[in-house]
């Protein structure tokens, strides 16, 4: 398994930053994995609401589908599967003020069959490289809101 945790702020206010991160078409512009990523289920987005997500990480594609399963003014989950993974990623937001945010940034990856064996050499590569990069890409997607 791979786990990553980051807490970080931004300069948007808390509703702009949910409305942003819970519409995960817009994963291209802060995952930098996510080539695309679009909505593939009907109607408005709200828990259950699926993406088919089109990856790339360490020279390797891979498609997801998305759902969002948690959507709450303050804590949104995206679940992510295919068979060789399950992506969750766990965002709880705070209000700093009127105009900032603290986003509390989980993502989970756990692998399935053969694709265990690399979860330490990802981990690795998570921590120095995917996580920082996330970090970067969200808040300037976000203070760009």
């Amino acid at each position: 398994m791979v786990e990553v945790t980051r807490k970080f702020t931004a300069e948007v206010p808390i509703e702009k930053a949910a409305a942003f991160l819970r519409d995960f078409a817009n994963a291209p512009l802060w995952d930098p994995g996510t080539e695309s990523c679009t909505q593939i289920s009907d109607g408005p987005i709200a828990i259950g609401t699926r993406w088919h997500n089109v990856s790339k990480l360490f020279g390797i594609g891979t498609e997801l589908t998305y759902t969002l399963v948690t959507d709450e003014p303050t804590h949104v989950v995206l679940e992510g599967k295919n068979k060789t993974a399950t992506s969750t990623d766990d965002i709880t937001l705070t209000a700093i003020g009127a105009g900032s945010t603290e986003i509390d940034y989980r993502a989970n990856v756990e692998f399935n069959g053969a694709a265990k064996i690399a979860s330490p050499l990802l981990k690795a590569g998570f921590e120095a490289k995917v996580a920082p990069e996330t970090v970067k890409k969200m808040t300037k997607a976000l203070e760009a809101l």
